[in-house]
Formats: structure tokens, sequence, C-alpha cells
């Protein structure tokens, strides 16, 4: 009679012990749930943002890479090897050159020009040129190892972000790395400190759209912004751009458009009404 009685209550006591350790897993399930969260908000996983295969994208850390070395080059906002086309007028401020071609090859009028524009010979634009092969020479080099420089950079912080269309996207400091054409069809922010430094690698074309423009948020600067373009980088109609164009080939500015930047080609450079400012 005894052990009959008995059997029920330890039945009782195992059930309620049981209720308590499952409440204490949920508990402590949420605990977990919520510092991973917190943790993932932390590093900063963006929650909208994910890449090709639909896995968020987690920012780099600020810093994380060192400013390319622009050498000679960085003393100009324009420069390039076989010639500067312009249809007048544009507005310059900094130096502009070209090399090796022959100063006749720089289509740009002294009057457009707040600054020096260098040739390799007395053809250049008069009467304002400067006749300095050496000095061209020497930037032209350090533009090539520029462009080196920047390509060589490995472990890129995002792989083929929006698979080359980068519209709408408000992006964080680090190396960005693109196998494919990049296309910016919306405005973009770039966002960080006034040291944080941007490296965009692109195997093939950078086009940006008519109007479209690249907003600086945060303190980022454009003298730490870098895109080092393996194809044609163009333009659109009135757009406004900012950073450092190390190009392989063409850079092309169609109508109105306007950097705050430099245009570095290995080729030639194209303007159209355009207003071209030096970073600060």
């Amino acid at each position: 009679m005894k052990l009959t009685n008995f059997l029920p209550v330890t039945a009782l006591v195992i059930v309620t012990l049981m209720g308590s350790c499952t409440k204490e897993a949920a508990t402590t399930g949420n605990s977990l749930s919520n510092t991973s969260s917190q943790l993932a908000s932390k590093s900063g996983v963006y929650s909208t943002t994910k890449d090709a295969n639909g896995k968020p994208v987690t920012p780099p850390t600020t810093g994380s890479q060192k400013a390319v070395d622009l050498g000679a080059a960085g003393n100009f906002v324009i420069l390039s090897k076989s010639g500067i086309t312009d249809v007048y007028k544009s507005t310059i401020t900094g130096n502009i050159g070209s090399s090796p071609i022959t100063g006749a090859a720089i289509l740009v009028k002294c009057t457009e020009v707040a600054g020096s524009i260098f040739s390799v010979d007395a053809a250049g634009p008069l009467p304002c040129s400067i006749k300095s092969p050496s000095t061209l020479t020497t930037a032209v080099l350090n533009m090539q190892t520029a462009y080196t420089d920047a390509a060589g950079r490995s472990n890129p912080d995002f792989m083929n972000l929006g698979a080359g269309n980068i519209g709408g996207k408000t992006l964080k400091a680090g190396l960005y790395k693109f196998t494919t054409s990049v296309i910016i069809p919306t405005d973009i922010t770039i966002t960080g400190t006034a040291t944080d430094v941007f490296i965009f690698q692109v195997a093939g074309t950078l086009t940006m759209s008519s109007s479209v423009k690249v907003i600086l948020a945060g303190g980022a600067q454009a003298k730490n912004i870098f895109w080092q373009v393996a194809g044609a980088a163009t333009f659109g109609t009135t757009s406004h751009f900012e950073g450092n164009v190390l190009g392989q080939t063409a850079i092309n500015l169609k109508t109105g458009a306007s950097i705050n930047g430099r245009m570095l080609a290995q080729t030639a450079v194209t303007l159209q009404m355009n207003t071209v400012n030096k970073p600060q």
C-alpha cells in the first residue's frame, strides 16, 4: 500500500523537474540567440546586403588597407599616355599632362586649367604649357606602378559585391574585388573616417549612369579612394564621381560630368564640358 502511494508522488516529481529543465533550456537558448544577434550586430553584418550566393556580407575592419602610393602621379589631376581630348569649356583644378605622346595631343586650352599643363615638347597648349619630359616620364612610371599595386592587393573583404551592380549601396572601408565589369546605375554612398582607405579592383569596365552621384559620408576622403579599372571607365552626363581612377585604358567623362579625384589613364582621357578637381 505504501509502495502504491509512493509511485504517483515520484512521477509528479519527475514531471516537475523535466518541465523546469525544459524552461531553463528555452531561456538559455533565447539568451544565446540574443547574444548571437548582438555579436552579429557588433561585427557589422549587413541585414539587407547579401553576396551573389545570398549570404550576408560582413564589412571589413576600417583602416585594413594602406593607401596606394601615387608617387609623382599624385601631383596631377589628369595624366595620360596618349592624350587629352576636350569639348570646351571644362573647368580643371590641378596639373594635367600627357606622355609619351606629343603635346599636340593635349587639346585643353590654358583658360580651362587652374594649374600647370605639362608637355613632352613645345607643341603643348600655348602660351601656358611647360615642356618637361623628365617630369612626365617619372609621373607616368609612378602611375603604372600605382596601378600594379592596386591590382595586386590580395585577400579582398568583398568579392563581386552585387554581382558587379553596386547601385544604391553604402560602402565601407576595405578591398573590393570584381572579376566582372562594374555598373553604378543609382547613387552610392562611401562612408568612413578621414583615414579609411577604399580600393576597388575592377577586371572589366566601370560605367556610371547619367545624373548618378557618389556621395561621401562620415568623413571619408576622395584622396583615399582608389578605383583600379582594367577596361574603360565612363561617367554619364551630369554624374558626379569621387576618388582616384587608375585606368589601364580610357577614362571618359560625358557632358557635364564632374569628378573630385584624379584621372590617371594609360591611354586617353576625354572631357566634355566637365568639372575636375584634385582632391584635398
